[in-house]
């Protein structure tokens, strides 16, 4: 009878570990929902990274030898130098 119940008792003991470790362990529930969340934020962050990527891709091949965008070469040249024509009037 009382090796019953100590069986008992060890057995109930582990299950309640194992749920214990299935919900709030290193590999439980828990931390799949943070990496989940986790996962969400990086792609949304990849997304803006290939935003800005395509963005300086264009940028690139609007200044390289075979395609020359004269107005962004001014822009970059007034904005790098800080400088203006006489005529202009600078608004800050």
């Amino acid at each position: 009878m009382i090796g019953t119940g100590v069986f008992l008792l060890i057995s109930l003991l582990l299950s309640a570990y194992f749920a214990f470790a299935a919900i709030q362990g290193d590999f439980g529930h828990f931390r799949r929902v943070q990496i989940e969340a986790d996962e969400a934020a990086l792609k949304v962050q990849l997304a803006d990274l290939h935003t800005e990527r395509a963005i300086l891709e264009n940028k690139t091949r609007r200044l390289s030898d075979t395609y020359l965008d004269l107005d962004l070469l001014d822009e970059r040249a007034r904005k790098v130098l800080g400088m203006a024509r006489g005529d202009e009037i600078i608004i800050r």
